[in-house]
């Protein structure tokens, strides 16, 4: 009963539309894609040839990519420090294979989980430690849940040919939104229907700009033409019509007679359906509109910008950002190590294009005995000054923290030589 349940859920995850009814079927060809209501077949290649979807996947894969990605290690007080020495820092922060920098990597796994619903790599491990990982397409991976041993099946079919079964603690698998937590469902499919409708206006948008923004012209003649006359017809109407020939005045000769047939693009209301389209495939990615360009309903006041952008971060990125850090620290972390280190995106990583913020967050973090001066430095990549650039300090004189509620050598002389001045006159005793 749980295996069929799975299957089912299998099924759903990469092909909503032909669960009900659907044979035995498989992964790899669900993945190929399916049919929308507009009656557009929808596949992860046409999807991205849609301008929307294009700039969702590549707006979220890309700010993930490049936020820094390191490993830090639980210290006994209960704070932390960089782990810069633990092997996997430079895998995840560096490069995780001979071939890709840790941008491409990153941007190829959260672009997999934005168009099939699920990011694949293979570990590579020598001494049981981790010493790299390469990416695996969503297309040619085949997923299948055995039930003796409780765990997924992974059958990948190599670029160079010839499938081979990976173990599953030799694959690091990051689902997305997912209804058994083991397989994420893809939004492509899912969303195949706003998609699908995003497709078909583009190419009556593409077909009435061909035409010259015209609907299209019947002909009514008086007369029954012999095929030859009709060809002859067809070709002249062909040399007047289309947008490079707009403004050729058709010559008709007696009993041909022009008639519109097709619907005016105000009365099919074309743009505002590609505005809809938008807005719809924005919502399936949960990004802001204007972030994609779509900027007809947006404010332009700062505040209104800076929500978005905070709600962006909190309830689109946050999300992502987590589970890959799960997955990093429960596949690729020995047990005996996962209580002490973990991985993590720095999301101050996001100030860098913004001077203004960037000094006000550090100047907040220092004047508040958080960082010191020389923390900012590197975070700058500037060198350490030492001494009390490396003091934590505190907004009352930017005492070091540590001297609060002291009186210094200084201090206790500058309070006398006060009292001294402030007292009365013996001669006006």
């Amino acid at each position: 009963m749980a295996n069929s349940l799975f299957n089912a859920l299998l099924l759903a995850a990469v092909k909503p539309s032909k669960v009900a009814g659907n044979g035995a079927g498989g992964l790899f060809s669900a993945l190929k894609g399916g049919s929308s209501t507009s009656g557009n077949t929808v596949t992860t290649n046409s999807a991205l040839k849609v301008s929307t979807v294009w700039s969702c996947v590549r707006l979220i894969a890309e700010t993930i990519a490049t936020l820094p990605l390191g490993m830090y290690r639980r210290l006994p007080d209960g704070g932390r420090e960089g782990a810069t020495d633990h092997a996997l820092h430079g895998i995840l922060a560096l490069s995780p294979n001979a071939e890709m920098t840790s941008v491409g990597f990153w941007e190829a796994m959260v672009a997999s989980m934005l168009l099939w619903g699920n990011a694949y790599a293979q570990i590579h491990r020598s001494g049981g430690r981790v010493i790299g990982l390469t990416l695996l397409l969503p297309d040619k991976m085949a997923t299948s849940y055995v039930k003796e041993r409780a765990q997924l099946k992974y059958e990948y079919t190599f670029p160079e040919g010839g499938k081979r079964e990976l173990a599953a603690d030799e694959v690091l698998h990051i689902p997305a939104f997912s209804l058994d937590g083991l397989l994420g469902l893809s939004p492509i499919s899912y969303g195949a229907n706003v998609i699908g409708a995003a497709q078909a206006a583009d190419d009556a948008a593409s077909a009435t700009f061909k035409n010259g923004l015209m609907p299209t012209v019947a002909f009514k003649v008086d007369r029954v033409l012999k095929p030859t006359q009709r060809e002859d017809f067809r070709q002249y109407v062909a040399t007047i019509s289309g947008a490079l020939n707009a403004g050729r005045a058709p010559v008709l000769e007696q009993g041909v007679a022009p008639e519109a047939i097709g619907i005016n693009p105000a009365d099919a209301q074309l743009l505002e359906s590609r505005g809809w389209s938008v807005e719809e495939i924005c919502r399936l990615y949960r990004v802001p509109p204007w972030m994609v360009g779509h900027t007809e309903k947006s404010t332009s006041w700062g505040t209104g910008i800076e929500q978005q952008m905070i709600g962006f971060l909190t309830f689109t990125l946050g999300p992502w950002l987590r589970r890959i850090e799960r997955a990093v620290g429960k596949k690729l972390l020995p047990p005996q190590e996962r209580g002490t280190y973990y991985a993590e995106f720095a999301l101050e990583g996001l100030l860098r294009a913004d001077s203004a913020a960037r000094a006000q967050f550090y100047s907040t973090m220092t004047q508040n005995g958080i960082y010191t001066r020389d923390e900012c430095r590197v975070r700058e990549n500037l060198p350490r000054r030492g001494g009390n650039a490396d003091a934590l300090t505190v907004q009352t004189n930017l005492s070091p923290i540590d001297l609060l509620g002291q009186t210094s050598d200084g201090q206790a002389a500058r309070a006398a030589l006060q009292n001294w001045l402030n007292e009365p006159s013996l001669s006006k005793e």
